[in-house]
């Protein structure tokens, strides 16, 4: 269990970095059930032959990078994991890319709103960009969700790394990492689950 001491407050120090079922999952039960979470997930697995050719037009779906059956299917048993343990999500959020989009869809709950503003730019976009796009995802990240409820936001590799830190440099496609806002524009890690680990937890 890797345990970010630096971010993390003695009550949510629960990491799922190991199989769930080598651990003691209940104190992240619980902060799910009772809202205020932000959770930030990878979008889920893609083919590894394809390549976003056109990124500077999103709507361009032929030409992009897309979730193959692997990753479909496990995001609708992450989504399907979360509604059995009654997990509350009111909000969700992705990239304008569709393999985002179609992560968030398959998750299934209920409608997804798309923002460039977490959206992979990478060396088609200025440093400065890049840098917004980042500070956007951390303001996010801090922004206490409707009462009772998570926020749920899918995004991209990068985007992560920018926003999160080197802490995150060998996140995996699918990969949650579940914050919880403090009210100040700051947050706390309450762990992080790969996508399929969901049907384990308890």
């Amino acid at each position: 269990m890797r345990l970010h001491l630096a971010l993390v407050t003695p009550l949510f120090a629960l990491v799922l970095s190991l199989p769930a079922a080598a651990q003691s999952d209940s104190d992240l039960v619980s902060a799910l059930r009772a809202g205020g979470n932000v959770i930030v997930v990878r979008h889920g697995a893609t083919h590894p032959d394809q390549a976003d050719t056109n990124p500077l037009d999103p709507s361009d779906r032929a030409r992009q990078r897309h979730l193959n059956d692997n990753g479909r299917a496990a995001a609708k048993a992450m989504g399907e994991a979360l509604r059995a343990l009654k997990v509350p999500v009111a909000q969700v959020t992705t990239s304008v890319f569709y393999r985002a989009v179609e992560t968030g869809t398959l998750l299934g709950f209920g409608e997804v709103t798309s923002t460039a503003d977490i959206s992979e730019g990478g060396q088609v976009v200025s440093p400065n960009e890049n840098n917004r796009r980042a500070a956007a995802l951390r303001a996010m990240v801090g922004t206490v969700p409707e009462a009772g409820t998570n926020t749920l936001i899918v995004t991209h590799k990068p985007n992560i790394l920018d926003a999160l830190g080197r802490d995150w440099f060998e996140i995996r496609e699918g990969e949650a990492s579940i914050f919880k806002p403090t009210g100040d524009g700051k947050y706390v890690l309450v762990g992080r689950v790969q996508i399929n680990q969901w049907t384990a937890v308890k």
